[in-house]
């Protein structure tokens, strides 16, 4: 059996046709997608409208699926910014860029399929393996997540409660696949917003048999020019940050950074 993973597409149509196209080549049993669909990208519905045409898949919903659904949304918080007014510009950018995107899946339909979309899923494959798929960690769709970055002991705790054999991840960004005890952990890495050095779309697929089960991790190119030129073209509120991650000027240390991670 085969199986595309694929996660953080982030509202960026251009990236996710170049890894579906690349993905039907392998003719995959499923595809499970781990969230984070529309915010932070310019083009939520088409993303949407993209992966629901797909017949053999699982979602979940991601973290900043859940801010353009709650209207919640990533730090700073309002009491940040009153303790320090430094903060209130990137507040207010956070604000307008889900706003943005909230106000684009309602209008075209999309907000109560993500309103609906469960923070987790679980897969009992034919070779008797049980998949959980979920964001960030078991049970959560934020945080720091689990990526190159965590340790086996962080990672024996965050599966410790765990009934699965494979623990299918996003959040991160970046690609990731380590077994502990009898899990394997799987992060495919993102397909909208890449950290450099390697600015291709990533995404995963696992191979299961009666035999065991494998994970390649598949990189993709595709325009990054033209994602630039589609945020510019339609004044995106977070234009400037969406841009810097085509531009290759975010990495893996700026985002363990930003999540509060330890290397």
């Amino acid at each position: 059996m085969k199986i595309a993973i694929i996660a953080d597409i982030h509202g960026d149509s251009i990236a996710l046709d170049a890894v579906l196209q690349d993905a039907n080549s392998f003719e995959p049993d499923l595809y499970i997608f781990l969230g984070d669909y529309v915010a932070i990208g310019y083009n939520p519905s088409e993303v949407l409208n993209r992966i629901n045409r797909i017949d053999n898949a699982i979602f979940v919903r991601g973290n900043t699926d859940r801010y353009v659904v709650t209207g919640e949304g990533p730090p700073p918080t309002i009491e940040d910014a009153t303790k320090n007014p430094s903060l209130i510009s990137k507040l207010n950018e956070c604000t307008a860029s889900f706003s943005w995107t909230r106000g684009f899946v309602s209008a075209t339909g999309w907000f109560d399929w993500l309103a609906k979309l469960p923070v987790e899923h679980q897969t009992m494959l034919p070779n008797g393996s049980n998949v959980l798929s979920v964001h960030a960690s078991p049970g959560c769709d934020d945080g720091i997540g689990i990526g190159p970055y965590t340790t086996d002991l962080e990672l024996k705790e965050l599966l410790r409660d765990c009934k699965a054999d494979i623990v299918c991840v996003g959040h991160c960004h970046a690609p990731f696949a380590r077994k502990v005890g009898s899990i394997l952990v799987v992060n495919p890495g993102s397909v909208g917003n890449p950290l450099a050095p390697d600015l291709r779309a990533s995404y995963a697929v696992l191979e299961a048999s009666n035999s065991g089960c494998s994970v390649t991790h598949r990189r993709v190119e595709y325009k990054h020019e033209a994602v630039i030129d589609a945020v510019r073209q339609i004044s995106h509120p977070s234009a400037e940050f969406i841009i810097s991650h085509q531009l290759g000027q975010k990495s893996i240390d700026s985002a363990i950074k930003a999540s509060g991670a330890r290397k």
